[in-house]
């Protein structure tokens, strides 16, 4: 099939799946038959595209002007590509500000950008949810890249104690993000080899101006009094902060906002918070605060005052535009913040 025919046949078959969903045949086992159909039948017009004489086409469909186009899942990976990319490329990221990687379900617009890349960046580790098994069979045909793979599992966590999983919130340790850049860098060097000498030395300013931040970060951090250097957020996602730069860190859900909480989980979060005399919790920007405003309100309960400290950007940068709405901004506002209430 040609590539024109196989972006429309993507999108007839998101289609029909949504119409199916739409229909009165809604019965459990139909859409698990369903789910799978659909696809199954997305990986194979994503790993089919072909050209009229039938060989596969492997080379980089650059637009009009030359310019790799990238599609990166979340905007940390979309930021990192843009600085090792330049001018050579344009990148599209697919989840925006407040948006939870966890629970994200791709829209028909994502389907068309992942299928109009020339390279396509993610996370992996299960960040991206139901997302991952698309990308790891879209990688067998396609230039796909999971910007985690190449980092030591030596210095990974795991979700959590006895897991088999990995916890995928690589970014906020600064120096595990520094492999990810050059992994980035690798990868447009594969996409486009013409501007090898670009994306090198892109790469090499990006990853000293990472260094700094990470540096930065110990500094300030090392400022908090040792006995209430307790960082507590809505889900457990800054354990590689905590690590990287010695800060306790406290989660009421788990790795993966997913994973529901309860009552109890609650009430021991808000007893520890009396019991240690924490001040300060932090909500996040991509996970509702009801779940914190709990936790305040019964330690308030036992005469107990506890602050929100501020809001800090997890799974999601901030508006594109703004300081947080880059990597180094992002990490330099979460630490301020944190730093600020807890000093």
């Amino acid at each position: 099939m040609s590539v024109h025919r196989s972006k429309s046949s993507w999108a007839q078959a998101y289609l029909i799946h949504k119409r199916h969903r739409k229909s009165g045949l809604s019965s459990p086992l139909y859409q698990r038959i369903l789910y799978g159909i659909s696809i199954a039948v997305i990986v194979l017009i994503l790993s089919g595209c072909t050209t009229i004489q039938g060989a596969v086409d492997d080379s980089p469909s650059f637009e009009e002007g030359g310019k790799l186009r990238i599609t990166a899942t979340t905007g940390m990976i979309a930021d990192a590509a843009r600085e090792v990319g330049g001018e050579h490329v344009t990148v599209t990221g697919l989840m925006g500000p407040g948006v939870d990687p966890h629970m994200y379900k791709a829209s028909q617009g994502d389907i068309r950008k992942l299928d109009d890349a020339d390279l396509v960046l993610y996370n992996g580790l299960h960040l991206e949810g139901s997302m991952t098994k698309i990308m790891e069979k879209m990688s067998k045909s396609r230039h796909v890249v999971a910007v985690a793979e190449n980092i030591d599992p030596t210095q990974l966590r795991y979700s959590e104690d006895g897991a088999t999983e990995y916890d995928p919130h690589i970014w906020f340790d600064v120096s595990l993000w520094m492999n990810v850049t050059q992994t980035i860098e690798a990868a447009l060097i594969e996409a486009d080899p013409a501007h090898e000498a670009d994306y090198r030395q892109n790469a090499t300013q990006y990853l000293a101006a990472l260094n700094t931040l990470h540096q930065e970060v110990q500094t300030k951090i090392a400022s908090i009094p040792e006995s209430g250097r307790v960082l507590i957020t809505a889900h457990d996602a800054f354990g590689y902060y905590g690590d990287a730069y010695n800060i306790e860190v406290k989660g009421l859900q788990g790795i993966s906002t997913a994973a529901e909480y309860g009552s109890k989980d609650v009430s021991d979060l808000r007893n520890e918070l009396v019991e240690r005399g924490i001040k300060a919790v932090f909500v996040e920007s991509s996970v509702p605060s009801r779940s914190m405003e709990a936790i305040i309100a019964g330690a308030r309960s036992m005469g107990h005052t506890v602050q929100i400290g501020g809001e800090l950007f997890s799974d999601a940068m901030g508006e594109a535009g703004t300081e947080e709405g880059t990597y180094i901004g992002m990490v330099r506002h979460n630490t301020d913040t944190i730093v600020e209430a807890l000093k």
